[in-house]
């Protein structure tokens, strides 16, 4: 069968992929650098018989695709720093509730405005604490656009498959910058659909009562049942308590059914690290670059690899250990101050082997940049 190939924009692939993993309903409001995402699905979703909804603003766009959410609609909505800022009590909320929905955050420098128009990797951990209160939550990036149209479909299937808000933690490179793609076709890729509950109107319906798998099944508002839905702790039938019992129950399960499944939740590349004695670690645009010194370091005859990750939170501490145990230097390339650095030093059996590249003035990190660092680290006799 012949495929299609096309040469697009990232948010536009990330629009594709939505569609294709059967997005129904988006709500948004414009921000740069993600407004394309907006702009390519005012005009693709109605000729699907989907819904678009421009809001007044962030809040109420994740507020929206919540509501649809709850109908039985997949949802979508797309943002950029300040925005998701605003988005934080919402998605605690979905959070709590337990409701399917994926973000998109095509990252911006900041904090405030920041610098609107450039790359930044800043939002990593705000991703993962940027909502109050113990919870867990899943993140995805990717570096490229074939991984991009994967990714955004494996975030649809895991906010269907752990019934929990899933964010696309992007940045402006990969958002704005044009690249080939072959399109998968129907049926290629893998799609979660809603798991709805097998029990008949008229017969005592928990909506949190989850199956010995985990997994929670769901009525549509508007179906056969009527549950309450609310932000505070709540019982099997979703109803507030504060009883202790109630409380930590609802909380370990929030964190167990992510934080137990991070093998399965885990996505990411590897490239030559069999032998590798220096390896990068890095993930998004800043992987491109480390990509490219990692071959070029190679065709001289030096061991080096890269892991790039692809799921950020929960982050996989036990592929990281696993990864690095051979390595004499371990060299992290990001565009922050360190956000996942730190992490990766937790992972690690040794922290003191491990370093930071990177880049915070809103210019892409080079393959000269982290060549520059490497030869610091080597001039250090590390």
């Amino acid at each position: 069968m012949k495929k299609t190939i096309t040469f697009m924009q990232g948010n536009e692939v990330c629009v594709e992929a939505a569609l294709y993993a059967g997005l129904d309903f988006f709500a948004g409001y414009p921000i740069t650098p993600s407004s394309e995402i907006s702009e390519h699905l005012s005009m693709r979703l109605p000729g699907r018989s989907g819904k678009f909804l421009q809001m007044e603003d962030e809040i109420a766009s994740l507020c929206a695709i919540i509501g649809a959410s709850l109908t039985g609609k997949k949802v979508l909505t797309a943002t950029s720093g300040p925005g998701f800022s605003l988005m934080q009590e919402a998605l605690g909320y979905a959070i709590m509730a337990e409701i399917p929905c994926v973000i998109v955050n095509v990252q911006r420098g900041g904090p405030s405005t920041g610098n609107p128009t450039h790359v930044s990797q800043g939002d990593v951990n705000q991703a993962r604490w940027g909502v109050h209160g113990d919870h867990a939550i899943i993140a995805l990036t990717a570096s490229n656009h074939p991984d991009l149209f994967k990714i955004t479909v494996e975030a649809f299937n895991m906010a269907e498959t752990y019934r929990t808000p899933v964010i696309l933690l992007l940045d402006e490179v990969i958002g704005h910058m044009r690249e080939k793609l072959v399109l998968p076709e129907p049926g290629e890729l893998e799609l979660v659909e809603r798991l709805r509950t097998s029990v008949v109107e008229g017969v005592d319906y928990h909506p949190y009562l989850p199956r010995e798998d985990g997994r929670l099944p769901m009525s549509d508002f508007g179906g056969v049942h009527r549950y309450n839905v609310t932000g505070l702790f709540h019982d099997m039938w979703g109803f507030p308590s504060d009883n202790p019992t109630v409380v930590h129950g609802l909380i370990r399960h929030l964190v167990d059914k992510i934080e137990n499944n991070i093998h399965q939740i885990a996505r990411y590349k590897a490239f030559f690290l069999e032998d590798a004695r220096t390896v990068l670690v890095s993930y998004g645009a800043a992987a491109r670059s480390a990509l490219h010194i990692v071959k070029n370091r190679r065709a001289r005859g030096e061991r080096v690899g890269l892991l790039e990750l692809q799921t950020l939170w929960p982050f996989p501490y036990y592929l990281v250990r696993e990864k690095c145990a051979a390595a004499q230097v371990v060299l992290v390339v990001e565009m922050n101050v360190g956000q996942m650095l730190h992490e990766v030093k937790k992972a690690v059996d040794r922290p003191e082997k491990v370093f930071l590249a990177n880049r915070v003035d809103g210019e892409l990190i080079t393959p000269t940049d982290i060549k520059n660092i490497m030869r610091l680290i080597q001039g250090k006799g590390v």
